[in-house]
């Protein structure tokens, strides 16, 4: 009985730290093209990108790493992007380690 519940407590453990996204590099991302047609402020100074569908995406500290909303707006909004996501154990995140409009890169995370 020890043993299996030291076993569920590694397993929640390595779970959870699966999900920590820590200095993506693009070999450990999805690319993906969407469409933007929303974006907006989080509480926490991300930046949230929305798609036509149901998905948003999130530069994480967006505001903070300077960044700008109305920039963001004139560049990104209505625009085809392609985002590099990082790849989690249980599939991919939302966190945009990388933001390209027409081969212009806005963001990246990437050194």
């Amino acid at each position: 009985m020890k043993n299996l519940k030291s076993f569920y407590i590694l397993s929640i453990f390595l779970l959870f730290s699966s999900c920590i996204i820590n200095n993506p590099q693009p070999e450990d991302c999805v690319v993906q093209t969407l469409k933007i047609i929303k974006i907006t402020e989080s509480t926490s100074n991300d930046i949230v990108f929305h798609d036509n569908g149901t998905d948003f995406y999130y530069i994480n500290r967006g505001l903070e790493r300077g960044l700008n909303l109305n920039t963001l707006n004139t560049k990104v909004l209505n625009k085809t992007v392609t985002l590099h996501l990082p790849k989690l154990f249980l599939g991919t995140s939302e966190h945009i380690a990388k933001l390209v409009v027409e081969n212009d890169t806005i963001f990246t995370e990437f050194k």
